[in-house]
């Protein structure tokens, strides 16, 4: 069975506390080569002097444990007897009065249903023993470099120990290939934080609709996004808010987010939050003054359009490639109609003149990780949409000033993005409650 029908098979059918059954449909994959699966969370990483950025776990490490505390590894055992251990760090109440509570590897054991738990002080110690007769390591290699070397000196423990006896793995499978797939097919427990996370972001999209007006600064409405973000339970952004007005719309990453707005320009706003450790991501664009002008409404109105078409494109056995195919259809032909290319459709297309005004593709997976894990292509080919698969649409159109640019075009910079669930006979946006049509847009700004 392939790893993509292994996981269709499994994933739709999460627990209300998904966490031990996914371990288990890990251990369950890992049976017919054995062996030992490593995962280690994220480290802490210091900001300044003394001072860590907020923490966040390891995404996989967090999708088969739930445990958000640093300094954690996981322990999968396939086998005849399966286990599920983990490493953390130990009880230490002084240390809590300064940082806050830690579960303890007792307490870690039981909520989070491990067989066993041991403080993470002890991992190198236990680590060869673990390794010790099995036929096969898993884990990550390249990633950490820290990681690499500790894992390393046990296996070259285990090694070492064959003289009493004792074999070592002979093999190294990579565990991210499995937990990656895993990850591509969302269970009922993630569709419904990412529904909630894609609810708050609208949320968030629309409070930033009604506070935008000329004079204010691109830097006031991304506080507008974050005060909506966290007052709806989100914990963090999911990645830095662009809040690009004018020019700056055109810049596709543009995350200064400094300059002051002007009547007649556009703003374009990228942002997203995370719940519980899952992304939305939603990109809005409209007029600072509240309405459209002449050719602002043609070319958002070309975008919405090629929005509609790569979503119609998204149903259970098309490709990854068919909303792309869809919306540079719409988008190439729209350029001609405006006057801003010249051609034939096909030929614009096969020349890739188009990406003048639309130079990146037009989605990317989404879920616990903005740009989400999981591969695009299976033995070369677009791999097809399962349901369960989540993905965002975004076409957009970035026009520059130019000589052979019409001067009522410069610096229109339009996205519209939304996150799409697949379902079984079609698809369904998680990010509707975000105006994108153009009446609704100025209806919404001018109650503001």
């Amino acid at each position: 069975m392939s790893l993509a029908s292994f996981e269709y098979e499994h994933a739709m059918n999460s627990p209300s506390f998904p966490f031990p059954a996914r371990r288990a449909r890990l251990v369950d994959y890992m049976q017919a080569r054995g062996g030992v699966a490593l995962i280690a969370t994220a480290p802490e990483c210091e900001r300044n002097n003394g001072n860590p950025y907020p923490y966040r776990p390891d995404s996989s490490f967090w999708y088969l444990t739930g445990f958000r505390e640093p300094e954690a590894v996981l322990v999968l055992v396939a086998g005849a007897t399966p286990r599920q251990i983990l490493f953390c760090r130990a009880k230490n109440e002084e240390q809590e009065i300064w940082t806050g509570h830690r579960h303890g590897p007792q307490a870690a054991a039981e909520l989070f249903d491990f067989d066993e738990a041991w403080p993470i002080g002890e991992l190198d110690q236990r680590l060869p023993g673990l390794l010790a007769d099995q036929p096969a390591l898993w884990t990550n290699i390249g990633h950490d470099c820290a990681w690499d070397k500790r894992v390393m000196a046990a296996l070259n423990t285990a090694r070492a120990n064959s003289r009493a006896g004792t074999g070592a793995p002979t093999s190294i499978h990579s565990v991210a290939a499995v937990v990656d797939e895993m990850r591509l097919i969302k269970d009922e427990t993630e569709i419904a934080l990412m529904r909630r996370a894609g609810e708050i972001t609208a949320a968030a999209h629309v409070r930033a609709m009604r506070a935008t007006r000329p004079g204010r600064f691109e830097y006031e409405i991304e506080a507008e996004l974050l005060h909506a973000f966290r007052a709806g339970g989100s914990q963090f952004p999911a990645y830095s808010s662009i809040v690009a007005s004018g020019a700056n719309a055109c810049v596709l990453h543009y995350v200064d987010n400094a300059r002051q707005m002007l009547d007649g320009e556009l703003l374009l706003i990228d942002a997203g939050c995370e719940l519980d450790g899952y992304a939305s991501d939603i990109t809005r664009s409209f007029p600072v003054s509240g309405r459209f002008s002449g050719a602002q409404r043609d070319v958002y109105q070309l975008v919405l359009a090629a929005n509609h078409a790569a979503r119609d494109a998204i149903r259970p056995g098309a490709n990854w490639n068919a909303p792309h195919d869809a919306a540079v259809a719409v988008l190439a032909q729209g350029f001609i109609d405006l006057g801003l290319l010249g051609g034939r459709v096909d030929d614009v297309i096969e020349r890739g003149d188009y990406r003048r005004f639309y130079m990146h593709r037009t989605g990317h997976w989404l879920g616990m990780d903005v740009h989400d894990v999981g591969q695009y292509k299976l033995a070369g080919q677009w791999r097809p949409f399962a349901p369960g698969m989540v993905l965002t649409v975004e076409p957009g159109a970035y026009i520059r000033p130019a000589d052979d640019v019409p001067e009522a075009f410069w610096n229109i910079g339009i996205r519209i993005e939304d996150d799409a669930l697949v379902t079984a006979d079609g698809c369904e946006y998680l990010t509707q409650g975000a105006p994108r049509e153009i009446g609704e847009i100025e209806a919404l700004m001018e109650t503001a």
